[in-house]
């Protein structure tokens, strides 16, 4: 079967698929290039299989797996593992499947199976930790309790055939997985398990570096024990609507404001048609955004401002197709309009749409993608396959994604049939719906009503709209390229060009074998960021020109050119990517429409309110996610809070804003990198075009310096940010005195020793909360660690003391690893530093944040390794003594009190940030 899988010729990878004795169905991928090893179980199991009263089973159950077996006992010691050699691991469970993945270095790979082997043989469902891990699950419900999407979907549930599995309730807490009638719920998971988790129902998908034979026999030994239940996978056959359930609006209101209509037309389940993949061809029609197009026509009445098409739930027996539109103020009054305007579309494309070239540009840009296909992180790769295996034949669990044998127009006919009036469901979310119904679990306010005869009809009266027209064939699809063979002068990016206001490097790519490459140019302007007007009016900017590039770019976007400007801390920043065939035709489209800058008034003020809504939602966000954002904004001189810029941008006229936009432009400081298949001729003359086009803009500027607050000298400071949440957060920052590779080295070391302990330590033991763990974090180049919380049960004095005695305990545990224990630690962290590229699009990342932080030698990683490997373990000792051991440590501890803790004991007023502004200009600052 090895040969019968289909392959791109620019994969090197070798496939071998088996299937051991007990029926389970195996992958063992070689990929000599890889610089990790990685695993994959999915199982044919989700919250469709929840019995009816235990809601939430299949999500405990992945959760229990993790703590213990009988082989290994320790809860935590297969997290443990695993982060001690470079690796990581996670779990998710969806309505049909659940997937458990990993990887390590290579040279930890067997060991890592027979651990992970044991999750499925011989798990100890430990009845102390299952009544842990169920607060561990409800931590989780009640973390997401204040989410959009989170709240929207349970109204999906309940708007469903109440037969149908999918009204289940995924999630789970302490109310549907309690113990009952004075039994625990540990024999209800035992028996669900022993039901479900059976070898005929299972995909293993295992990729190394080295060769297959070397563990095949392994694996047929470990992952052989599991039990073949012969299990049957049987879900009602039942229609996911109704009758009553078609033909009905849904009205909900957000807790972020937004504005959103989305038309949702039900289909029969479409797996068993990949290798046609007819709603890939539909979809691009509608879906469409250039000239004549729908979204076009739309937004020049100023009635949407996105437009997407396709998405939507599927599972075994449905597909939920949706045209989703993002609603200007204009919008919301006039949705019929827009629906209207949206059935002459499916009308057109009825009428002119069905034809075989349209077809034949989608096969051929998925073939082009997969001739061309990259490598992808091994557990990236192990995970995608695991899934691919359950969907798609043998010959296809690579290729299936690319497939596209023909068109076949009564299919394609068919589906459109669909797309009426009668079989539509349309859901409405805005601020001022006034729900007469509420969702069980999320509370969220909806209203439920059918749709009118009249209405209906409204949608489908009236002549075409005349601007309304299919897509033109596709002129940024030109003949198949192939990489050029010109050697690479030098193994890293080297400046090529020089000028008092541009640097341009270039690194001609002779690895990765793919006529792409990566286009990142970096404007530095002092006029961006210099307060927080500047920078709300500067990303204002960047949407408002992103949104007037659309109809322009898109052909470009579909045939694989993709482009981005996105804000840094000294300016903003482009970035192409994509096949080189027309990366010159676009990048001089875009800073020829830059420069035009033709906004209209209208834009101007829906996409001004559409950042102004997002900046102040943040409210409502996660609060662990506000700690996050607030640490950068209160360190970072150039970086505002989002509640501060929405202040600022209230104000702002599209007069005032050109205004801004002049300043940026009249003094540039511009430094570029074009790495890929571009020739040293080719990126001689786009060097020489970008100077040209500087010239005409401005003149030179000097680079921008990226400020960072120093926390040195003043002990610990208290940032309290509010939060709406009834959960607390908690977020402690240590930065380092310097930015020298040595302190990088260590407190890289210290987060990679103390994660898991930390992780395993205050969640699965103390059980704090559902998020909960430790990072390294650079900011301007220099290191740093944080510690951080969200919890339902403690408040934040209560957090950073238990954060406080962990650390206390921490120097304690060191002590007692064991000298071998000590260098697999340090060489893990060392292959994880020195772990090499996958893809262009990560070479080509990497080189380029080695530019932006003066690593112009690109030797960095491989100092700090050397560093790492030559350190003892009484220096991280020392450090956690004389830096995190003292009475008042130099530290930044951010902060917010959920709601459900404002009788708790608050912490310290003292040495508090009340003015954020004030503790910036205040405060020493580190220059980079």
């Amino acid at each position: 079967m090895a040969n019968t899988i289909k392959t791109s010729p620019n994969d090197p990878k070798r496939y071998h698929p088996m299937t051991l004795s007990n029926g389970l169905r195996v992958l063992l991928v070689e990929d000599p290039e890889a610089t990790k090893a990685a695993g994959t179980m999915a199982i044919r199991v989700g919250h469709f299989d929840d019995p009816s009263d235990r809601e939430g089973m299949a999500h405990f159950l992945e959760h229990m797996l993790f703590l213990g077996t009988e082989k290994y006992p320790n809860a935590g010691e297969y997290q443990q593992y695993i982060s001690q050699n470079g690796g990581t691991h996670n779990a998710w469970t969806g309505p049909e499947f659940t997937s458990f993945y990993f990887d390590v270095k290579p040279s930890a790979f067997e060991e890592a199976l027979d651990r992970f082997a044991q999750f499925f043989t011989a798990p100890l469902f430990d009845e102390g930790l299952v009544e842990k891990e169920r607060q561990s699950v409800d931590s989780e419900f009640k973390m997401k309790l204040q989410d959009d999407m989170r709240r929207f979907y349970q109204v999906h549930k309940e708007t469903v055939n109440p037969a149908h599995p999918f009204s289940k309730f995924s999630v789970g807490n302490h109310q549907t997985l309690a113990d009952r009638d004075g039994q625990s719920i540990r024999s209800e998971l035992i028996a669900f398990y022993q039901r479900h988790y059976s070898a005929n129902l299972m995909t293993l998908v295992l990729v190394s570096p080295d060769p297959a034979s070397q563990w095949q026999g392994f694996v047929e030994q470990e992952f052989g024990k599991i039990a073949n239940q012969s299990a049957d996978k049987v879900l009602p056959e039942v229609p996911l609507y109704r009758e009553q359930e078609l033909g009905v609006q849904i009205s909900m209101a957000p807790l972020k404001k937004s504005r959103q209509l989305t038309l949702t037309f039900p289909l029969g389940a479409l797996d068993a048609w990949y290798r046609h993949k007819p709603l890939t061809y539909l979809s691009y029609m509608l879906g469409y955004e250039g000239s004549g197009s729908l979204l076009s026509a739309l937004k020049e009445e100023d009635l949407v401002s996105e437009l997407s098409a396709g998405g939507g739930i599927n599972g075994y027996n449905f597909k939920d197709y949706n045209v989703s539109y993002r609603l200007t103020e204009k919008g919301l009054a006039e949705q019929d309009r827009i629906l209207a305007m949206t059935f002459q579309y499916i009308a057109l494309m009825r009428e002119q749409g069905i034809a075989d070239w349209r077809y034949q540009e989608r096969q051929t840009l998925l073939e082009r993608a997969f001739r061309f296909q990259e490598s992808t992180k091994p557990l990236d790769l192990a995970s995608h396959l695991a899934i691919n295996m359950h969907h798609y034949e043998p010959q296809d669990w690579v290729y299936g994604d690319y497939r596209m044998d023909g068109l076949d127009q009564a299919l394609a006919m068919e589906i459109l049939d669909q797309f009426v009036p009668e079989n539509a469901r349309l859901t409405l979310v805005h601020p001022d719906c006034e729900g007469d119904r509420r969702a069980k679990w999320y509370d969220t306010p909806y209203r439920l009503e059918p749709i009118g005869e009249q209405r209906k009809a409204s949608w489908l009266s009236g002549p075409r709209d005349p601007r309304l027209a299919l897509p033109e064939p596709n002129e940024y699809i030109c003949d198949l390229l192939e990489p050029r063979p010109e050697p690479s002068a030098s193994d890293d990016p080297m400046p090529i060009y020089q000028s008092e206001r541009l640097t341009l490097w270039h690194k001609k790519d002779d690895q990765f074998n793919v006529p792409k490459a990566h286009l990142f140019v970096a404007l530095d302007s002092e006029a961006c960021h210099e307060n927080a007007k500047a920078a709300a009016q500067t990303r204002l900017y960047i949407a408002i020109l992103m949104d007037s590039l659309t109809e322009l770019t898109y052909q470009a976007e579909v045939a694989g050119l993709n482009y981005n400007v996105y804000p840094h801390q000294g300016g903003l920043t482009l970035h192409l990517s994509g096949f080189t065939g027309g990366q010159e035709k676009l990048l001089d489209l875009l800073l020829h429409h830059a420069r035009q800058r033709q906004f209209t008034e209208a834009r101007f003020q829906e996409l001004k309110s559409q950042l102004l809504r997002s900046w102040n939602g943040v409210r409502i966000s996660r609060p662990v996610s506000r700690l996050f954002n607030a640490l950068t904004t209160t360190l970072q001189k150039r970086s505002f809070d989002p509640l501060r810029m929405a202040e600022e941008l209230e104000s702002v006229t599209l007069e005032q804003l050109h205004q801004h936009i002049d300043g940026i432009y009249r003094h540039l400081h511009v430094e570029a990198l074009v790495y890929g298949d571009w020739l040293r001729s080719e990126a001689d003359g786009l060097a020489q075009r970008l100077e040209h086009t500087l010239t005409q803009v401005g003149g030179p500027g000097q680079e921008v310096k990226r400020q960072l607050v120093s926390i040195k000298g003043q002990g610990t400071i208290h940032r309290e940010i509010e939060s709406s949440h009834q959960d607390s957060a908690i977020l402690v920052y240590y930065q380092s005195r310097r930015n020298d590779l040595k302190k990088m080295a260590l407190f890289c070391l210290l987060n990679h020793t103390i994660s898991s302990d930390f992780f395993y330590e205050l969640r699965t033991k103390q059980q704090l909360g559902y998020m909960v763990g430790t990072s390294y974090v650079p900011m301007n180049r220099c290191p740093g660690i944080i510690f951080y919380i969200q919890s339902p049960v403690a408040g934040p004095l209560q957090l950073l003391e238990s954060i406080d005695q962990f650390i206390a305990d921490f120097g304690y545990a060191l002590m007692q690893i064991s000298s071998s224990e000590w260098r697999d630690t340090k060489q893990a962290l060392c292959h994880q530093i020195m772990e090499q590229e996958s893809n262009l699009k990560a070479k080509a990342q990497r080189s380029w944040v080695s530019i932006g932080n003066k690593d112009i030698e690109f030797d960095q990683r491989e100092q700090i390794a050397a560093i790492v490997e030559s350190m003892d373990r009484a220096e991280l000792i020392r450090f956690m003594m004389e830096r995190m051991r003292i009475a008042n440590p130099d530290r930044l501890v951010l902060y917010s009190s959920g709601s459900s803790h404002s009788d708790l004991e608050p912490l310290s007023r003292e040495r508090h940030i009340t003015d954020i502004s004030s503790f910036k200009h205040q405060s020493a600052l580190i220059d980079f």
